[in-house]
Order: structure tokens, then C-alpha cells, then sequence
């Protein structure tokens, strides 16, 4: 029985997402996958229909009316899996950044290891980032310091968006009150573990940078994540913050 299921968010990722979705399915282990479109107009929702066909039982779809955000995607997914028999729950993206060969040692890291929540993480055992220019790697490595600095979590990569769940986290978290609908969403997931002190393990990856598609990283995206941290720190420090 196949007990995980790949979560992959998608706006206009028709260059990547058939690529992605088969090279998920040939991986040794055996996943299933659930793609949340959010009415993309080139037609991703549409390639995942036609794969559909050829993969009925192991890939899913779920597409919602236009750009809603990260957060709100990866909400909606949580709560379709959760409503099935799925035990390890993860997230990655579409763009080959997070390689799936890596999903078998998130997987195995809570299945095997005793780990609640596993990060596939680019800065554990130094900077493992490819094809990013010097000032998006510091930027990204900064503002991982900045998180882990001011919320106290032992995370070297808190930003990042290739995780794996167990069932039972998610379960835990009111996904309900989830503030954030940006990247800063991925840094309140983690918080909300750490809260209420999941294990939390970091397995070393190599992100590499899309070479196909578009970055859809905005200022109003990192504003949230700066501005937000503090609030959700403070709110923490007063027993206010909502898990």
C-alpha cells in the first residue's frame, strides 16, 4: 500500500510538470502524487489531466480559481490528504529545485529514523545551491539566519519548501489559522512543529535553480517573511500565537 503522497503547487509550470510528475513515479519507492493548480493559463492543469489517464490511481488533481498563493495551496493539500490514508505528507515544487531521488531519504528519515518532521536542507552542511547568483544565495542564507535567530528554532534551513510530514504533525496544526500565504508560510509550518516540539531533522540536498519556467519570488513575498517572523515571535512569547 502506498503510504506517501507529493504535494506539488503549480502556476504556469507546463515546462516542468510532466517531467516532474514521471520522474516522481520511476522513483524505487512508490508515491503518489497531488498537483494543486491554480488556474494556471498555459495549461498545466491540462497536461495533468492527459497523465491522468495513464497513471489513474496514483495521480491527482485539484485546481482552484486563480493565484491564491503558496500557503493556501499547500493548505488545501494537507487537508485533501488528510481526509485519506496517506502517513508521510510532503512538500516539493515543480521546477526540478528539489530533486526527487531525495524523497526516499525524507521518507526514510521518518519512517526509518523516528523523525516527525524531515527538511530537505540546502544550508546543513554548508551552502549546497546551484546556478543561483552570489547576492540570491546570500540573501536566501541570511535570511535563514535571521528566522533561526529570532525564533530560536535549531533549523539551519528555515525557509525551506522540500519537507516531509508525518501524518500526525498536520493533524496537530490548525491548518485553519495558518497566517501566511507566501514563503513565509513554509518558515509558520515549521514554528508551529517546533512549538509543539516535533522532532525535526535536517537531511543535506542540492537545490538546484529552475531552468525552465519562472521564479514567482516577489518583494511583497520577502516583505511578508521579515515583517511576519517578528509577529509570529512575539505573539509566541505572549501564548497568543494559535497552533
Amino acid at each position: 500500500m502506498v503510504n506517501g503522497i507529493i504535494i506539488i503547487p503549480t502556476y504556469n509550470e507546463i515546462e516542468n510538470i510532466e517531467r516532474i510528475i514521471r520522474n516522481v513515479f520511476n522513483q524505487r519507492r512508490k508515491f503518489h502524487v497531488l498537483v494543486v493548480d491554480d488556474n494556471s493559463p498555459d495549461g498545466t492543469a491540462t497536461s495533468v489531466r492527459t497523465l491522468q489517464a495513464e497513471f489513474p490511481d496514483s495521480l491527482f488533481l485539484e485546481e482552484r480559481h486563480g493565484k491564491q498563493g503558496l500557503g493556501t495551496a499547500y493548505i488545501h493539500g494537507f487537508k485533501w490528504a488528510l481526509k485519506r490514508d496517506y502517513d508521510y505528507i510532503f512538500e516539493m515544487d515543480a521546477d526540478f529545485s528539489h530533486n526527487p531521488n531525495d524523497l526516499i531519504r525524507l521518507y526514510n528519515a521518518c519512517k526509518r529514523d523516528g523523525a516527525d518532521v524531515a527538511i530537505g536542507s540546502r544550508y546543513i552542511t554548508g551552502v549546497n545551491v546551484i546556478n543561483w547568483p552570489m547576492n540570491r544565495v546570500l540573501m536566501s542564507w541570511l535570511a535563514s539566519r535571521y528566522v533561526r535567530f529570532i525564533t530560536g528554532m535549531d533549523i539551519e534551513d528555515t525557509t525551506a519548501g522540500f519537507v516531509c510530514y508525518k501524518r500526525e504533525v498536520l493533524e496537530a496544526i490548525n491548518l485553519n489559522r495558518i497566517q501566511f500565504i507566501g514563503y513565509a508560510f513554509q518558515i509558520e509550518m515549521k514554528f508551529k512543529a517546533h512549538l509543539l516540539k516535533y522532532k525535526i531533522v535536517e537531511i543535506p540536498v542540492i537545490f538546484t535553480d529552475r531552468t525552465r519556467g519562472t521564479s514567482k519570488m516577489s518583494s511583497s513575498i520577502i516583505s511578508e517573511a521579515v515583517f511576519g517572523v517578528i509577529k509570529m515571535k512575539i505573539k509566541s512569547l505572549f501564548n497568543s500565537i494559535k497552533v
